[in-house]
């Protein structure tokens, strides 16, 4: 068995779209997920499995697309994945909550930096299939940072990394 994350993409925010995870995990649990729990109100799901991300993803994407009633993006990581993306992150020095790391299902393309429009103070790296941004003076809520190429993916502040990161751990 193996222990992953869904990040959701799109739930909950400034109640756009709703989910509540004790509807989340309901879902896990109806899927057979093992050992199913949410970590905060933002789509974070931690299971366990013994099948592969691709057939997981649409698995979960097509449960929670017919209980939404739209379509839900889903992200997943294994746990040695998101402890690798906690230690990769390029902006340590940074404080967590004002770094993100963009989670996208391949590599970013190599132009990837190319495609960034309205970059202001922030400061951008690429990782194995994530996008790392530590935000500057501006901070998260006021960047109008764009990034194309993490559109179809989903974002966590590495103090969310983190800490999903040491609770799949013990998951294994």
């Amino acid at each position: 068995m193996t222990a992953y994350v869904a990040l959701l993409r799109g739930v909950n925010l400034l109640g756009i779209s709703t989910l509540r995870m004790a509807d989340l995990k309901a879902i896990a649990e109806e899927l057979g997920l093992g050992s199913p729990r949410t970590f905060i109100a933002s789509g974070n799901l931690l299971f366990t499995s013994g099948k592969s991300e691709k057939s997981l993803q649409g698995f979960i994407e097509q449960a929670l697309s017919k209980r939404m009633g739209r379509s839900v993006g889903v992200t997943l990581r294994t746990a040695a994945e998101m402890k690798a993306v906690a230690d990769a992150n390029p902006f340590g020095d940074r404080p967590g909550n004002n770094v993100q790391a963009f989670f996208l299902h391949a590599p970013p393309p190599e132009d990837a930096l190319d495609t960034v429009r309205n970059a202001d103070d922030e400061r951008i790296a690429l990782g194995a299939r994530e996008i790392y941004v530590a935000y500057g003076e501006r901070g998260i809520g006021k960047s109008r940072l764009h990034l194309p190429v993490a559109e179809a993916g989903t974002a966590r502040n590495m103090n969310s990394v983190a800490k999903i990161a040491e609770l799949l751990a013990g998951m294994e």
